[in-house]
C-alpha cells in the first residue's frame, strides 16, 4: 500500500526545483513568483484578483496588494540588469489605480490605510527603476500618480513600521523630480527611532499595550526600511548621521538573528505575518544593498540561500497554477491574520532586494559558507530570548515579547513556551475546546472543563543565564510562575500555580508530522507519552511532579499546526487543588532525527530542579528582561 503522505508535493510550490545556488537561481524565483499572476491581472490592469476571498480591508486593498507586492522583486532585478517583459501591464495599472474616474481606482487613502503598505512597493519601484515604470508615463497619468502618493504620504500612518512607508515613498518621488516635504517624515524617522531598545532590537509600536512587540518585523520591517533609507537618504548632516545608526544597529541585530535559523536553512516561525515566508530572509539582502558586513559575506550568503531553498522544499502553493496561498509551511487560512488577502503572500519579494547588486558584489560572489561554530544556547535578555541548537533543529524559548492588538491566535503566536525551526507552533480552533485542545508547548488550564486559558500576558520575565522565568495570571486571582530551562535536545518546564478554586489542567509537547493509515508509533509509559513519526520525528514529554499528572498521545484537529496538516502530541493532564500552591514539573524531548533520540536520549532526562533551587537562581543571576521595563500595564 502505497502512504500518500510521502508522495512529491513538488508540484505545490512555485520554486520546487531552484536549487538557490547562484544569482541567476534567484532571478528565476522572482520570475516563478510573479508569472502565476499574469492571468489575474484585471482589464485594466489595476487589479491583480486572485480568488474571491476577503480580509479586514475593501476588495480595492486586496487587489491592489497583489498588483504592488511583486514590485519588491521586479524592481531590484531589473536594476541589476535583469529582464522583465510586463511593464506594460504597471504602466496601464497605474494609469488606471490612479484616476478616480476610473473603475478600477484603488480609492482614497485614509488615515492607518492598507493602502498605505503598498504604496511603499511603489516608492521603491520609482526609486530604483523609474526608467520602467515612470518616465514612459504620459503627463497626465504622471500627475495622478504623483498626486495618488502624495495623498497617501500626507495621511496619518499607524505607529509603528508603517511610519517608514511615508519615508520610502518619499524618496520615489523624489527620484522622479516630485517634491516632497519632509518634516513629517523626520518626525516620523525620529518616532520610528525612538521605537529602539537596545542592540539592535525595536519593539514594532509605542502605544500601550504594544511596547512589547518584538517578532519578524524587526528584520523584515525595521531593519529592511533602516538600510534603504542608510543608502538613499543622505541628503543632510541629520540624514548621514541616522544612516550610522541604522547601520550600527542592523550590525548588532545580524548577531542575534543568525540564532533564529537552523543549519537545515529554516526559520524558527514565532510572531504574526508569517505568512510572507521568504521575507524573513530580506535582512540578510538588505545587508548586501547596504554592503555591510556585519558577518562573514560567505556566511550571510549562507543563511540567504538556506532559507530560500528551505522554502522551495514546502508546499505553499495552489496545485498547478503555482499562486502561493494564505497559510505558512502549507496552505492555512486559519492560521492567517485579519489583514491578510490573497495578494499579500508577495510580500515575500522583499526577500529579493540584493538583485539590485552585480555578480561581482562579494555577497554574490563569495563562496557560500556554513554558520560558524554557535553554542549550544544563546540568551538575549532585550526580548527574553533563549535559543537552543541542535544538529537540524533550533528551538526558541520565550518570556517577554507579545502584542496587545486584538489580533488572531496571539497566545499562540506570542506566549507559547518554545517555538521550533521543524515543529513550528498550533493555533486551537475550538474556544470549548479544552477536552480536544492541541496545547502544543502551552499549559492549558480550565475551570469549567470547557473553556481554557493559557499565557497570554507575562505580568514580569527575567533571563537567568540560559534559563526563563515569567509570572503570569491566566485570571486575575490566579497565580502561575513558569520556569523553562534548555538542557541540550530537551528542555525543563516548572509551574507554580496557586488558585482559590480547583482547576483541570493540560501541558503539551511538540506537535509531531502524523502520516496517514496511522502508521506511527505512539506510547504511554507511566507519566510519560511519547510519538514517532513515520517521517523520522520524535516527540515525547516526561511528567516529574509530585502528584504525578496523567500522559496521552493526543490527536488534534486538522490544520492546527503550521507546519503539518495533521499532528500528533503528547500531553500531561493534571488537576491543581484550590487554595494551596502546585507544582508541575517535566521533560520535553523533540527532533527531527527521532531514532537517535528515542535510543540514546529518551531514558537519560535531565534533572528538574526543585522551585527552591530555581527561586536561589533567579534571586542570585536573575536580569528583568529589558523589554518588559518599559511596558505600560495589561492591555485594556
Amino acid at each position: 500500500m502505497i502512504d500518500s503522505s510521502v508522495i512529491s508535493q513538488a508540484r505545490f510550490s512555485p520554486l520546487a526545483g531552484n536549487e538557490f545556488k547562484t544569482r541567476d537561481d534567484v532571478v528565476a524565483a522572482v520570475q516563478s513568483l510573479f508569472n502565476p499572476l499574469l492571468p489575474c491581472f484585471s482589464e485594466g490592469k489595476a487589479r491583480v484578483q486572485i480568488d474571491a476571498s476577503g480580509f479586514t480591508h475593501d476588495r480595492a486593498a486586496s487587489d491592489f496588494e497583489g498588483f504592488a507586492r511583486p514590485l519588491f522583486g521586479i524592481a531590484p532585478m531589473v536594476a541589476g540588469g535583469g529582464t522583465f517583459e510586463h511593464w506594460d501591464l504597471y504602466r496601464e495599472g497605474l494609469k488606471n489605480g490612479t484616476d478616480p474616474s476610473h473603475r478600477e481606482y484603488w480609492g482614497t487613502v485614509t488615515g492607518a490605510d492598507q493602502r498605505q503598505v503598498e504604496m511603499a512597493a511603489l516608492g521603491y519601484a520609482l526609486l530604483l527603476v523609474p526608467e520602467h515604470i515612470w518616465d514612459p508615463l504620459d503627463e497626465n497619468t504622471k500627475k495622478n500618480v504623483a498626486t495618488y502618493l502624495l495623498h497617501s504620504r500626507n495621511s496619518r500612518h499607524g505607529r509603528n513600521n508603517h511610519m517608514f512607508f511615508r519615508v520610502v515613498v518619499d524618496l520615489g518621488l523624489e527620484k522622479v523630480g516630485v517634491p516632497v516635504d519632509r518634516a513629517g517624515s523626520e518626525e516620523y524617522l525620529q518616532y520610528l527611532e525612538d521605537l529602539h531598545i537596545a542592540d539592535g532590537w525595536y519593539r514594532d509600536g509605542g502605544g500601550k499595550g504594544d511596547d512589547r512587540r518584538i517578532d519578524y518585523y524587526n528584520p523584515f520591517a525595521m531593519h529592511y526600511y533602516g538600510l534603504l533609507c542608510a543608502v538613499y537618504r543622505l541628503q543632510d548632516p541629520t540624514d548621514r548621521e541616522r544612516a550610522g545608526r541604522f547601520r550600527e544597529r542592523a550590525r548588532q541585530f545580524a548577531q542575534h538573528f543568525q540564532h533564529w535559523f537552523a543549519d537545515t536553512g529554516a526559520n524558527v516561525p514565532y510572531g504574526r505575518s508569517l505568512i510572507y515566508r521568504t521575507a524573513v530572509a530580506a535582512f540578510w539582502g538588505s545587508l548586501a544593498v547596504a554592503n555591510e558586513e556585519a558577518l562573514p559575506w560567505g556566511v550571510i550568503k549562507g543563511l540567504y540561500l538556506r532559507n530560500l531553498r528551505w522554502w522551495a522544499t514546502q508546499p505553499i502553493s495552489r496545485s498547478g497554477d503555482g499562486l502561493l496561498t494564505v497559510g505558512y509551511a502549507y496552505p492555512n487560512v486559519f492560521m492567517s491574520e485579519r489583514y491578510n488577502s490573497a495578494g499579500s503572500p508577495w510580500w515575500a519579494m522583499k526577500a529579493f532586494s540584493p538583485l539590485s547588486l552585480p555578480e561581482s558584489h562579494p555577497f554574490w560572489s563569495s563562496p557560500e559558507l556554513p554558520l560558524p561554530p554557535r553554542p549550544a544556547t544563546a540568551a538575549f535578555p532585550i526580548p527574553g530570548m533563549v535559543f537552543s541548537h541542535q544538529p537540524n533543529h533550533t528551538v526558541l524559548f520565550i518570556a517577554g515579547p507579545e502584542t496587545g492588538q486584538a489580533m488572531r491566535h496571539v497566545p499562540e503566536k506570542y506566549k507559547k513556551f518554545a517555538y521550533s525551526t521543524r515543529y513550528g507552533f498550533s493555533v486551537e480552533n475550538e474556544s470549548l475546546g479544552f477536552e480536544v485542545g492541541t496545547f502544543d508547548s502551552a499549559l492549558a488550564l480550565s475551570d469549567d472543563g470547557k473553556h481554557f486559558r493559557v499565557r497570554e500576558h507575562c505580568d514580569d520575565a527575567y533571563l537567568a543565564d540560559d534559563a526563563l522565568y515569567s509570572l503570569w495570571h491566566p485570571w486575575r486571582d490566579v497565580k502561575v510562575e513558569t520556569w523553562v530551562l534548555p538542557r541540550g535536545p530537551w528542555h525543563i518546564r516548572v509551574h507554580r500555580i496557586t488558585s482559590p478554586r480547583e482547576l483541570s489542567t493540560i501541558e503539551g509537547g511538540f506537535a509531531a508530522p502524523r502520516s496517514d493509515f496511522s502508521a506511527d508509533e505512539t506510547g504511554i509509559e507511566g507519566s510519560a507519552a511519547w510519538v514517532m513519526s513515520k517521517f523520522g520525528d520524535f516527540s515525547g514529554m516526561i511528567d516529574f511532579s509530585e502528584g504525578k499528572r496523567t500522559a496521552r498521545v493526543h490527536m488534534p484537529h486538522g490544520n492546527t499546526s503550521i507546519m503539518f496538516p495533521r499532528t500528533l502530541v503528547p500531553q500531561l493532564r493534571g488537576d491543581v487543588k484550590a487554595g494551596k500552591a502546585t507544582v508541575f514539573g517535566c521533560a520535553v524531548l523533540a527532533g527531527p532525527d527521532g531514532v537517535q533520540l528515542k535510543e540514546s536520549a529518551w531514558d537519560r532526562p535531565p534533572t528538574v530542579p526543585r522551585v527552591e533551587d530555581l527561586e536561589t537562581l533567579f534571586k542570585t543571576k536573575g536580569v528583568q528582561v529589558e523589554v518588559v521595563k518599559h511596558y505600560e500595564g495589561r492591555p485594556e
